[in-house]
């Protein structure tokens, strides 16, 4: 109600009723347009024009209408100014409405009732007005004394009590429930209460209103927050921007919250005198301080840590007044512990040598979110008040993991993962390898089906190169030579010769000259991508290596390894050769893939390394990282040209699925287009190109539309309104070009000029012409990114008998797994076919034989052995026996 003004009220609004015990004021705001409307129930009502037609009940008219700013310093009687707390602050001589320009009309009644006791803002709002602070609430949430009949009862129990009251007295509107808004606890999801505390805090410093640049060495002395960005700015972030997220905060923080309510903790050194009138606090700088100026309590406190209830036990001596200095209550805030480690930790009070051979630290890693404003900013702030130097060179941070649903993990929620069940159903390199392969500025996805994704794309494939090296050195009874057991633990002991690995007994291929350029290559870009605490940077030079090596290096070399030793000198240096290579890069990448898949890294090494040399390091983890010389100019060349070689081979390979072309299936011929560079290094490699496209020959063409013939399309939606009437003209002369010509000049990047029937001419830009292609009649056509391959799919019989042959040798390779034959056994094969498929299995007797180990391939009338198969080949029936020899 207000006051001398007869049954005239606010209408005060409010989604929090326990605060209304300690309200003090009402705020409006100054510009909005308030109302004063009579209604039927006798009372004239003050509320925000906008409000009016959901918040008034029944027949009501509005009388006059005013500007907030009009109603300021009306007071009223408070809702609860009969409490005796309420009265010992003497708050009903401070009910009076202010402004505040935060106070809206969107929701409530436009005048907000101000609990500066009770809330951050009512609290700011309270401090530039002049208002008291009445805090109801103990630190278990219950009202205090003074509450009359809420004294002692939890805020959470009292909002229906609250209603009754307030209507017994007249002062009780209406109830609706309303969704908003409001913090919660994390763990229980209890609705949280604001509670007014005193607490300590660390001033720093203003912020000036200028450029920092600008800030003067005097202003900055004054100011905490400049030294501390002077001090970010020594700091490298990864990723970049956490320079500027921690900028953002200084520039934006209040002065620093250092106290806590608890009683477990660091205690805070700080004693006040114990005379009120005297209000003289110390803070003591170290235990030895302490010692010297207590006068009570020091035995109390002896050998134990600086934690209560001890060290409350101490009393000191008042500078001031003559009397006693007690140690306030509080603890420490965490953070103001978490970042003082750069010192508390390195013996800095005790051993200042020894800290100074340890500080700064390297690196320090902590999810982002949050940490900007908390670690990273106490440890720094800490650092620079001691020291005024970074505490450290590297801050590293990284954003949340959740589950694979995209939520956060939450027992209660069903989709969280514990690390000891993720550990033992995914395995911790799986883990570790997903982690890495994460951009640090994106929360990761983490769930089993993820890991799945992770084990399929990398760790498979590892696994399976290793196993096939492991699996045919067995065979073959191959061990290491001396040369490559290189593998220093010490830098005195140099670096191994990742360069030139390989014997005198081994004759290397150009496909082993590759793989150990690209080692080299995998090896610095690892270091580099380490070096910089960039995980990705690491993990996918990795995974790339990975991919030549298993799609690339060992499928091309599988014969190599399969050869017989012993037949000639060639077969056994090229076979040693694969060997030498092959090992070299899994030992070496197992030495870089120790710090990110310590386990796997360490079996490989173990079997590869320690099992045939026992004076090795005990341990990968002991190697020296690998190191790699730069590339020569050949070696650049080298792996440039097989990459070109993949992609050609990646673009004939799509020819054939399209073509439902089977790869067992030779073709006469395939033909390129490509630029000159690119035309350059493919011919170092045209032999090993044409056996992996299955092609008896590669040759070059001169231009693309040898291959394909072109067709130019307008495009439709743009040259339409550009032309209107003549779009049709312009469609009928652009079929008209030359299209090879125009192509030519698309290409680059030139417009086209056409002459129109009607006699005008037209310009069309690169982008306003479609560009098709259809393969020349016979041929297949794929291209990329400048280069086009085309295969030549005319079949003769006798490429067709041999397509034929090797699907044969498909169906004995899978006969000599189903009967379980080990890889080196020799085998007799018979077979029942006619026709076409038989005159292919005579002529290319000889091939089927060498590629299944075959001793005898005879036909049969009726095929028996270990394992009979019958199938159909190209509508062919064949029968297919196998028995091992000996």
């Amino acid at each position: 109600p207000l006051r001398g003004r007869t049954q005239e009220a606010l209408l005060v609004w409010t989604t929090t009723p326990w605060t209304l015990t300690s309200n003090v004021a009402a705020a409006v705001g100054p510009e909005l347009t308030y109302v004063k409307a009579v209604a039927e129930d006798g009372w004239t009502y003050y509320l925000a024009e906008g409000t009016v037609k959901q918040v008034l009940k029944g027949k009501y008219a509005v009388v006059e209408k005013l500007k907030g700013q009009d109603m300021l310093g009306w007071t009223y009687t408070g809702p609860f100014d009969e409490l005796p707390a309420v009265q010992e602050l003497s708050i009903p001589d401070f009910h009076r409405i202010i402004p505040w320009d935060e106070v809206g009309e969107e929701e409530g009644t436009g005048i907000v009732h101000i609990a500066p006791g009770c809330g951050a803002e009512d609290f700011q709002l309270g401090q530039e007005y002049g208002l008291p602070a009445l805090a109801p609430l103990t630190e278990e949430g219950a009202f205090l004394k003074g509450f009359d009949w809420l004294t002692g009862r939890d805020v959470h129990d009292t909002a229906g009590d609250i209603f009754a009251d307030l209507e017994k007295k007249g002062r009780l509107y209406r109830v609706d429930p309303y969704t908003h808004r409001y913090p919660v606890c994390w763990r229980c999801g209890t609705p949280l209460v604001f509670r007014l505390v005193d607490e300590w805090f660390i001033n720093m410093g203003e912020l000036y209103d200028k450029p920092r640049e600008e800030v003067t060495a005097e202003e900055k002395a004054r100011s905490l927050r400049y030294q501390i960005m002077d001090v970010v700015d020594d700091i490298t972030w990864v990723p970049e921007f956490g320079h500027d997220r921690e900028m953002d905060w200084l520039r934006n923080m209040h002065d620093w919250m250092i106290s806590k309510k608890r009683y477990w903790g660091l205690a805070l050194p700080i004693w006040v005198c114990d005379n009120p009138d005297c209000g003289h606090h110390e803070v003591i700088g170290s235990e030895e301080e302490l010692r010297e100026r207590a006068v009570a309590g020091w035995e109390d406190f002896e050998g134990h840590t600086p934690h209560r209830p001890y060290v409350d036990a101490v009393k000191l001596r008042c500078p001031k007044c003559g009397g006693t200095l007690t140690r306030v209550k509080d603890v420490g805030n965490p953070w103001l512990d978490a970042g003082s480690v750069a010192y508390s930790t390195l013996q800095y009070r005790t051993n200042r040598a020894f800290w100074e051979q340890w500080f700064p630290a390297d690196w320090i890693s902590e999810s982002f979110p949050g940490q900007f404003r908390n670690w990273f900013y106490s440890l720094i702030t800490m650092s620079t008040v001691f020291e005024n130097r970074a505490p450290t060179k590297v801050v590293h941070g990284y954003s949340l993991l959740f589950a694979e649903d995209g939520r956060p993990m939450h027992k209660s929620w069903g989709n969280a993962i514990w690390f000891d069940e993720a550990a033992d159903k995914m395995g911790v390199d799986t883990m570790r390898w997903l982690f890495l392969n994460q951009k640090l500025d994106q929360n990761l996805i983490f769930g089993y089906s993820k890991a799945d994704e992770t084990r399929r794309r990398f760790i498979i494939p590892l696994r399976n190169v290793y196993a096939f090296f492991i699996t045919y050195a067995r065979i073959d009874g191959w061990e290491p030579p001396a040369e490559l057991l290189d593998n220093p633990s010490r830098l005195t002991e140099g670096q191994p010769n990742v360069w030139s690995p390989w014997s005198d007994a081994a004759a290397p291929t150009v496909l082993d000259r590759w793989i150990i350029a690209r080692l080299r290559e995998t090896i610095s870009a690892m270091t580099e991508g380490l070096e910089s605490y960039v995980p990705l940077a690491s993990a996918q030079p990795a995974e790339a290596f990975l991919d030549d090596l298993s799609n690339w290096y060992v499928r091309r070399s599988r014969r190599r390894f399969w050869a017989a030793r012993g037949e000639n000198v060639t077969t056994d240096a090229d076979k040693e050769a694969a060997y030498q290579t092959l090992y070299t890069v899994l030992v070496n990448l197992a030495k870089l893939l120790a710090p990110l898949m310590p386990f796997l890294a360490e079996a490989m090494y173990q079997n590869l390394v320690r099992n045939v040399d026992a004076g090795a390091p005990e341990s990968v983890h002991h190697c020296l990282w690998p190191t790699a010389e730069p590339l020569l100019p050949p070696e650049k060349v080298l792996v440039e040209a097989m990459a070109a070689v993949r992609q050609a081979a990646t673009l004939g390979h799509s020819v054939r699925a399209v073509g439902n072309l089977k790869v067992r299936q030779p073709l006469a011929r395939a033909l390129i287009a490509a630029d000159p560079r690119r035309r350059e290094v493919l011919s170092r490699l045209l032999g090993l190109l044409a056996d992996e496209l299955n092609v008896k020959e590669v040759t070059f063409v001169a231009q693309e539309d040898e291959l394909v013939d072109y067709y130019l399309l307008p495009v439709n939606r743009v040259l339409g309104p550009k032309f209107g009437k003549r779009f049709p003209l312009v469609r009928k002369a652009l079929t008209q070009l030359a299209a090879a010509t125009a192509v030519a000049r698309l290409h680059a990047g030139e417009a086209l000029s056409l002459a129109l029937a009607d006699g005008s001419e037209a310009t069309l830009a690169p982008d306003e012409v479609l560009v098709q292609t259809q393969p020349r009649a016979g041929y297949g056509v794929a291209g990329e990114g400048g280069l086009v391959v085309a295969l030549d799919t005319q079949i003769t019989p006798e490429l067709a008998q041999e397509g034929l042959a090797r699907e044969i040798v498909r169906r004995v390779q899978e006969l000599r797994k189903q009967a379980g034959y080990e890889l080196t056994d020799r085998v007799m094969v018979q077979y029942r076919a006619e026709g076409e498929l038989a005159e292919a299995i005579a002529a290319f007797h000889d091939l089927i034989a060498s590629e299944v180990l075959a001793d005898a391939l005879e036909p049969a009338s009726a095929p028996a052995g270990d394992k009979v198969l019958e199938d159909t080949v190209n509508g062919n029936s064949v029968v297919i026996s196998l028995a091992k020899v000996g």
